[in-house]
C-alpha cells in the first residue's frame, strides 16, 4: 500500500477523525496500515514525519532567569531609582546600602527558588518505555519513543499504555485510567464497533489511552496519535497557557505601586518647597534623597523573602513543598479548594465494606484498603456463629474464584492483580482464611474468565472427593441465576448499596458431580441453580483524616469542592460521607456543564452553588478553577493525575500530589505534597495564613517607623528647622533597627486561632483599614513626639550636631519599642511571650547595643555624626519611647472593646437574670 497516498490525510488535524467513532478496519484504512504492521522503512518515513513519541520535556529555568525574576518587583525599581540618584549626587554610601540590600534580597529568593527547582527536577521520573510492536509481519520489543501512527502495539497486563490505541482485538481487558479521567474503578474495554461521536473520554471503551495501564487481559491495538496528539498529550500542551498570579504577587504589586506615587508625590513637594525658599539644588536633591529613604522600606523585599523562606521551612515539615515562593502566602488566602477525589480523598485501594449475607443481613467491614486489622459487625455487635460461617463460606468462593496474588506476611507490596480480585482476597484473609492453603488443597479444575460482555467469572475447583463451582459477578447477572424466591430482595439490596456509592458484585457456588477436568471445556450449563452466598460492596475508601481535614476547612470559611471522573451517585456518596455535599441538587456533572457552554454568566452561577462536580473531562476541570475564579474566589486546585495538570496549572494555587502523582501534574503546581494527603492542605493553609500576618507584621513595622521619619521630616523642614536627622543617618537608623529587627519579626510563631477567622477578601489590599489606622496613630505619634523633642532641644540653644545625635538614639530606641507592637494586631504586646520569638529579641538587644557601640567607635561616629550620651538622657530617653507602647496599648484595647460590643447579642435578645 502506498502510504504516501496518505500524507495529506494524516498531517491535516482538521481531517483527524474521533478514532473512538471509526471501526477498526476504518482505522486501519484512514493510516495506511495492515494487520502486518508497518514495514521498517515505512516506520522510519513516518518517525521523521510525525517526530518521536514523546512530551517535550519542560524547559528548567537558568539561574539567570531565576535572579532576573527576582528583580521584577516595582518596589524593587523604587530601590533601584534611589540608588541611582544617589550615584549621581556622589552619595556613595546611600546608593552601596541600597544595593546591598537589592544584593541580598535577590540572593536568599533566587536560592529558595533553586532549590525548588532543583527538588521538583528530582521529582521527575527517568524509566524508560518499552513496548511490543508489530514490525514487517514479526513482533519485536523496541524503544516507545520510537512508535508512529499506524503501528501495531501488543499488551498485557502490567504494561503501561505507550500511546492512544484502537483496540483491534481485546480478551478481559481492563485498564487503569485513574490518572486520565479520575475512575477509580477498572473501565473494562472491548474491540467493538464504532461509538457515537460524543462518547465522553470515560467511557470510549474502543480506545486505550497513553500514560495508563492494562490491569488484566491481553490486548492488539493500532497505533492512532503520538506524542503531543494523544489525549495526554493534549492536556499537556493546555498547559501553555499563562496561569494566575499567586495572591500575594498581586497584593504586593497593589501596594508597592500606592508606595511609590505617595514617595513620589511628597518627594516632589518637598523639592518645590525646597527650592521656593532658596535652597540650592544640590542641597535639595540631599534632602529629598533623605526623605526617599525613610519612605521607601528598604528591608521590605528581604523581611518578605525571609517570612516565605521561613514558611516554607514550616510547611516542608508539614509535608508542604513550595515550588514558587510566593504559593507560600497564597494557601491561606484561598477561599475554596477544588480537590479531586481519587488518590487525593481516598486512597485508591478498592475495599470490601459491606457485605449481605442472605440468612443474616447487612454486615460491616472494617479496614481500610491493605488493612489487614478489622473486624465485622452487625448493628455493632462482632460477627460470630453461623453468620461468621456464611462470611467465611463467601470468603472461599471468593478467594477461589480469583486470580489475583496477595501474601499478608508482606502487606500492599505483595500484591498483584485486578484491584476488585485483591478486595476480595483482603476480605478472605480478614476472615481469617489462608488463600494459598485454599488454592493449594483445592486446585482448579477449569475457568470462565471474568469478560465485559459476561459480566461475571466462574472457576471449577476438587473439594475432597466432590467439585464445586465458583461464581462472582454482576448482581444483576447471578442473582438470577442462583435457587430460592429472593432474588427481587436481593436485587433490591444492590441497588440500594449501589446508590450509596458502591461497586456491588454477587458470589454463589453449587456442588456438582465430579466427572470435569482439564481436559474438557467448561460446564456451561451447571451455571443455574446456584446458591446465592452474598453481595460485597466495595468502595475506595476515604482517607482516615479526610474528613476532619475537610470540616477544618469549613471552620475556616474554605469551601471544599470535589471534582471527579467518577459516576455522580457514587461522588454524591462520598461527599456526604466527607460532609461536602449532602443533596443531589449539589452536583453538577460534565454533561450539565456542556450543555452551558456557551452561557459561562450560568456556570459560574452554577459552579458557585455545586458542592460536586462529577464525570468531569479534563477541559471542564479548567472551565470549572475559570467560573469559580469569576465569582470571586481564589482557588486552590489539587490532584495527581494528568487530567488534573491544566486545572492546577490555571488556579490560584495548584496543589500536586508527590508521592502517587503524575510528573506533569507536579510540574504544573505551586505547591507539592509529599505525603499525597488531603489532611496536608489544611496545614498548608494554616502556615499560609501565618506566613501573611507575618508579611504585614514586618510592613506595619517598616511602613509605620517610615512615617514617624516622614512626619518628623516634614514637620523640621515646614518649621523652619535643621534637617533632623542626615540621610546618612535614616540609613543607619534603618539598618541598626529594621535591618535585623524586621527579618527577625517574620520568625514570628503562629498565632493560635488562625484557622477559625474567615479567608481574607481577594480583593482586600494589604494596605487596609486596620493597617492605615495602626500606621497613622503609631507613626504620626512618634514622629511628633520626635519633632517637638528636636524643636525643643534647638529651642534650648543646642547645636544641629548635638541635637542630631540625641534624636539618633531617641528614634533607635522608638523603634526598638515599637516592635513588640508589631508582633500582633490583635493581641497585647504583653500576650505574647517572648519565648514565641527569641531571634526578635536578641535583634532589638543586638540593635540596641550596635548603636551604643557605634558612639564609641573612631571613624565610624565621625561618618554618623554620632557621640556617646549620658546617663541622665538615657532617663529621659527611655520612658519617652516607651510610651508608643502604652498608646498602642491602649488602641487594642479600644478595638477590641468595640469588637465585642458589636458581636455581643442585642438586649432584646439577652436572657434575663
Amino acid at each position: 500500500m502506498d502510504s504516501d497516498l496518505r500524507e495529506p490525510e494524516e498531517d491535516r488535524a482538521s481531517d483527524r477523525p474521533s478514532w473512538h467513532a471509526v471501526s477498526a478496519v476504518e482505522a486501519l484504512s484512514r493510516l495506511g496500515a495492515s494487520a502486518a504492521g508497518l514495514s521498517k522503512e515505512e516506520a522510519a518515513k513516518r518517525l521523521r514525519r510525525h517526530g518521536p513519541n514523546a512530551l517535550p520535556e519542560p524547559a528548567r529555568r537558568t539561574i539567570l532567569a531565576i535572579v532576573f525574576g527576582q528583580l521584577k518587583s516595582p518596589l524593587i525599581y523604587l530601590l533601584i531609582a534611589a540608588a541611582v540618584v544617589s550615584l549621581w549626587l556622589g552619595e556613595i554610601d546611600d546608593a552601596g546600602f541600597i544595593l546591598l540590600v537589592l544584593a541580598i534580597n535577590t540572593t536568599i529568593g533566587a536560592v529558595q527558588e533553586w532549590r525548588a527547582e532543583t527538588h521538583t527536577a528530582a521529582l521527575r521520573s527517568a524509566i524508560q518505555t518499552t513496548s511490543r510492536v508489530l514490525r514487517g509481519g514479526r513482533v519485536k520489543r523496541i524503544d516507545a519513543s520510537q512508535l508512529v501512527p499506524g503501528d501495531i502495539v501488543h499488551l498485557e497486563a502490567g504494561e503501561r499504555i505507550p500511546a492512544d490505541l484502537r483496540l483491534l482485538q481485546a480478551a478481559e481487558l481492563q485498564t487503569d485510567e485513574s490518572s486520565l479521567t479520575g475512575e477509580s474503578l477498572p473501565v473494562d474495554k472491548a474491540a467493538s464497533d464504532a461509538l457515537p461521536e460524543d462518547t465522553p473520554l470515560a467511557d470510549r471503551m474502543t480506545m486505550l489511552f497513553a500514560g495508563t495501564m492494562v490491569q488484566r487481559g491481553r490486548a492488539e491495538g493500532l497505533v492512532v496519535e503520538t506524542g503531543s496528539r494523544t489525549q495526554f498529550g493534549r492536556i499537556a500542551q493546555t498547559l501553555e497557557v499563562s496561569s494566575a498570579e499567586p495572591p500575594l504577587t498581586r497584593r504586593m504589586a497593589r501596594f508597592s505601586h500606592v508606595l511609590g506615587a505617595v514617595a513620589l508625590a511628597l518627594v516632589a513637594g518637598v523639592i518645590a518647597v525646597q527650592l521656593l525658599q532658596g535652597h540650592s539644588l544640590q542641597a535639595t536633591f540631599l534632602v529629598a534623597i533623605a526623605l526617599a529613604v525613610s519612605i521607601i522600606p528598604e528591608g521590605l523585599p528581604v523581611a518578605v523573602t525571609v517570612a516565605l523562606s521561613v514558611a516554607t521551612r514550616h510547611m516542608a515539615r508539614r509535608h508542604v513543598i513550595v515550588r514558587h515562593l510566593p504559593a507560600v502566602e497564597g494557601l491561606g488566602a484561598c477561599t475554596v479548594i477544588a480537590t479531586d477525589k481519587t488518590g487525593t480523598l481516598t486512597v485508591n485501594q478498592l475495599t470490601a465494606k459491606r457485605v449481605w449475607l442472605p440468612d443474616e443481613g447487612l454486615v460491616a467491614v472494617g479496614g481500610e484498603g491493605f488493612s489487614l486489622d478489622a473486624a465485622f459487625t452487625k448493628d455493632g455487635v462482632p460477627l460470630e456463629g453461623s453468620a461468621y460461617e456464611a462470611l467465611a463460606s463467601l470468603g472461599v468462593s471468593s478467594a477461589l474464584c480469583n486470580d489475583a496474588t496477595f501474601d499478608p506476611t508482606l502487606g500492599a507490596q505483595s500484591g498483584s492483580g485486578d484491584t476488585v480480585d485483591l478486595a476480595f482476597l483482603v476480605l478472605a484473609v480478614k476472615a481469617s482464611l489462608d488463600p494459598g492453603r485454599l488454592r493449594r488443597h483445592t486446585p482448579r479444575l477449569a475457568e470462565i474468565p471474568f469478560s465485559a460482555e459476561r459480566k461475571f467469572a466462574a472457576t471449577l475447583n476438587r473439594h475432597g472427593d466432590g467439585h464445586r463451582l465458583h461464581v462472582k459477578g454482576a448482581a444483576e447477572v447471578i442473582v438470577p441465576l442462583c435457587r430460592g424466591n429472593r432474588h427481587r430482595e436481593a436485587l433490591e439490596i444492590a441497588e440500594g448499596m449501589a446508590g450509596d456509592g458502591y461497586r456491588v458484585l454477587a458470589v454463589a457456588t453449587k456442588r456438582i458431580a465430579p466427572v470435569f477436568s482439564h481436559e474438557q471445556p467448561f460446564p456451561d450449563q451447571e451455571l443455574c441453580g446456584l446458591t446465592l452466598l452474598g453481595l460485597v460492596g466495595f468502595i475506595d475508601p476515604l482517607r482516615p483524616e479526610a474528613r476532619e481535614a475537610v470540616a477544618q476547612c469549613r471552620r475556616a470559611g474554605v469551601a471544599v469542592k470535589m471534582v471527579t471522573g467518577d459516576h455522580p451517585s457514587t461522588a454524591l456518596a462520598i461527599a456526604r460521607d466527607l460532609g461536602i455535599a449532602e443533596r443531589s441538587e449539589d452536583v453538577l456533572t460534565g454533561r450539565d456543564l456542556a450543555a452551558l457552554a456557551f452561557e459561562p454568566h450560568c456556570i459560574a452561577a452554577l459552579a458557585a452553588k455545586a458542592s460536586v462536580f462529577a464525570r468531569v473531562e479534563p477541559a471542564q476541570k479548567v472551565e470549572i478553577v475559570d467560573a469559580l475564579q469569576a465569582a470571586g474566589h481564589v482557588v486552590a486546585m489539587t490532584g495527581d493525575g494528568v487530567n488534573d495538570a491544566p486545572a492546577l496549572h490555571r488556579a490560584d494555587l495548584g496543589v500536586a500530589m508527590g508521592r502517587g502523582g503524575t510528573d506533569v501534574a507536579r510540574d504544573a503546581a505551586d505547591l507539592v505534597l509529599t505525603d499525597d494527603n488531603f489532611a496536608s492542605i489544611v496545614a498548608g493553609v494554616e502556615e499560609g495564613r501565618a506566613a501573611y500576618a507575618n508579611i504585614r507584621k514586618v510592613i506595619y513595622l517598616l511602613i509605620s517607623t517610615g512615617a514617624a521619619e516622614v512626619v518628623m521630616f516634614l514637620l523640621a523642614v515646614g518649621t523652619g528647622l535643621p534637617v533632623p536627622l542626615t540621610a546618612i543617618q535614616l540609613l543607619w537608623l534603618n539598618l541598626v533597627t529594621n535591618g535585623g529587627q524586621d527579618v527577625a519579626l517574620a520568625f514570628e510563631r503562629r498565632e493560635p486561632g488562625l484557622l477559625d477567622q474567615p479567608p481574607r477578601s481577594p480583593k482586600e489590599p494589604i494596605f487596609d483599614r486596620l493597617m492605615i489606622r495602626q500606621v497613622a496613630i503609631s507613626g504620626i505619634y512618634t514622629g511628633l513626639v520626635a519633632y517637638v523633642f528636636f524643636a525643643w532641644l534647638i529651642g534650648q540653644g543646642m547645636g544641629a550636631f548635638e541635637a542630631r545625635n540625641l534624636l539618633l538614639f531617641l528614634m533607635v530606641a522608638f523603634e526598638n519599642v515599637h516592635v513588640f507592637n508589631c508582633r500582633s494586631e490583635q493581641r497585647s504586646a504583653f500576650a505574647t511571650p517572648f519565648r514565641n520569638n527569641w531571634p526578635l529579641v536578641a535583634a532589638v538587644v543586638g540593635a540596641q547595643s550596635v548603636h551604643i557601640a557605634a558612639a564609641f567607635l573612631p571613624g565610624v561616629r565621625d561618618v554618623l555624626q554620632m557621640q556617646p550620651i549620658s546617663l541622665g538622657m538615657w532617663l529621659i530617653l527611655v520612658p519617652i519611647a516607651g510610651s508608643v507602647l502604652v498608646v498602642m496599648e491602649i488602641d487594642k484595647l479600644l478595638r477590641r472593646l468595640s469588637s465585642q460590643r458589636t458581636s455581643a447579642p442585642p438586649a432584646a435578645a439577652r436572657t434575663p437574670p
